[in-house]
């Protein structure tokens, strides 16, 4: 009886599967039609990102207010007013006669110090202390005690001084320190751990400092809007704790990391909008997750080892401006949908290995908004010899995920194929279109400092 259940259900099932798989009305009776799988949904590792509040510039909306002469009781007034005089004595060079006005009880009138009111005190305390560009000079800087006696600071920002020594792991008990830039000073040794305690930052900005090492997993855990550690020594992979990082701005760059770009940067899809990693040791090929990255509008890698074909999911970057691959080992053909994107500005494929252009990548380089010198692309001006081209490619060339490159992970725009083979088209040139407004790119440039 069994048997007989079993052959029949089997039947059944057989009969059910020829059915469903019956040829299409209109397909030719010797083949059946191509099924066409949709594109892959956005990894489920991605987690939704709670709401944000905007970046605000430095010394713009935030700067908090100045009082009057007579601001009545101020908030810890003999702490502030002791270690300001201590840092006062070890600074030996002040070219903008800062410690000059030093002077007098009410801090709130020293230059640099900014107060407001206290929150949960409801009186005047010392928000804000901007040094950037002071150029302080001495042999005892030490940021260690300094910030510890300010319990009330909100932003503290110290750019292009001479400040020095570890980071006090008491931070974390400055309850409103939100923005912190300790960039061009002299703080060296590893990463400053220590910041990641004050767990209401926004606004870490470490660069240009002599930091070297590891940089914890847990950096891209805090939950901040820009973090600058670009141009210092971190010589490590990057943790694949990218692709935890809430952070809009993102700056690696001029550092030593080494490795493969971790795949989970697809994790960073709806935060991230620029991002540097040009000047480092990166090889291997680039992962097809960048392109879920739909908020982005800079991405540098330029000036690593990588290496591989472009994945066909940089199609799905729309609203990319600045883009560049520069300077590394990249080959094949450079995809027509990079090429279209809409607000393509500046893309630098320069000094790879690309051996092919098609139409609407003509159209960029002609419009100069696609640089493709020194590359082996056949009847284009400014290539590398050939000779440089066949040692390049006599050498076996693959990457590990080599069957995601063709991922796209949207819906590519449609263009006509009159579109796609029209030779007289013209793109609008670099020169006619308005510039982008990058903000990182400018924290690669070291400001002076004495």
């Amino acid at each position: 009886m069994f048997r007989t259940l079993l052959i029949s259900a089997l039947l059944i099932l057989c009969s059910y599967s020829l059915h469903s798989h019956a040829q299409p009305k209109g397909c030719p009776p010797t083949r059946r039609c191509p099924i066409i799988s949709p594109p892959p949904p956005p990894s489920p590792l991605i987690r939704p990102i709670r709401p944000r509040r905007p970046l605000y510039p430095p010394t713009l909306h935030l700067m908090p207010r100045r009082p009057n002469n007579n601001p009545g009781p101020l908030s810890n007034r003999a702490r502030i007013l002791f270690i300001t005089q201590e840092l006062k004595r070890n600074i030996t060079y002040d070219p903008q006669n800062y410690t000059g006005t030093w002077v007098g009880n009410n801090y709130c009138l020293f230059k640099g110090f900014y107060c407001d009111t206290v929150p949960d005190l409801n009186i005047t305390g010392l928000a804000r202390i901007t040094f950037n560009g002071a150029r302080f000079g001495g042999n005892f800087l030490y940021f260690y005690r300094f910030i510890m006696n300010l319990p009330d600071i909100a932003i503290f920002h110290a750019n292009s001084n001479n400040f020095t020594g570890p980071i006090n792991p008491n931070i974390k008990n400055l309850r409103y320190l939100y923005e912190l830039d300790l960039s061009n000073n002299r703080f060296l040794g590893g990463f400053p751990s220590n910041v990641l305690g004050a767990t209401n930052l926004t606004f870490v900005d470490l660069r240009f400092n002599t930091y070297n090492g590891r940089i914890p997993a847990r950096v891209f855990n805090i939950d901040t809007d820009v973090l600058f550690i670009n141009n210092n020594g971190f010589n490590q992979k990057i943790p694949v704790t990218l692709g935890n990082t809430p952070a809009l701005y993102l700056t690696l760059a001029n550092n030593k990391f080494i490795g493969e770009l971790p795949s989970t940067i697809g994790q960073t899809w709806n935060t991230l909008l620029e991002v540097l990693f040009l000047n480092n040791k990166l090889n291997g090929c680039l992962p097809y997750e960048i392109g879920y990255l739909k908020k982005s509008t800079v991405f540098d890698v330029g000036g690593n080892l990588l290496t591989g074909p472009i994945p066909q999911s940089f199609g799905c970057l729309a609203k990319m401006e600045l883009l560049s691959l520069a300077n590394n080992q990249f080959y094949g053909t450079i995809p027509e949908s990079l090429c279209k994107l809409p607000n393509a500005y500046n893309f630098s494929l320069s000094y790879n290995f690309f051996t092919q252009v098609g139409p609407w990548c003509r159209r960029l380089i002609r419009a100069r908004r696609l640089d493709v010198r020194r590359n082996c692309i056949t009847g284009l001006p400014q290539q590398k010899s050939p000779a440089e081209c066949s040692r390049f490619f006599a050498r076996p060339r693959s990457c590990s995920r080599e069957s995601t490159f063709s991922i796209v992970p949207c819906r590519l725009g449609t263009t006509s194929l009159e579109e796609d083979q029209d030779e007289e088209m013209v793109l609008p040139t670099i020169d006619e279109m308005a510039p982008p407004s990058p903000r990182t790119y400018g924290v690669v440039h070291k400001p002076p400092r004495h």
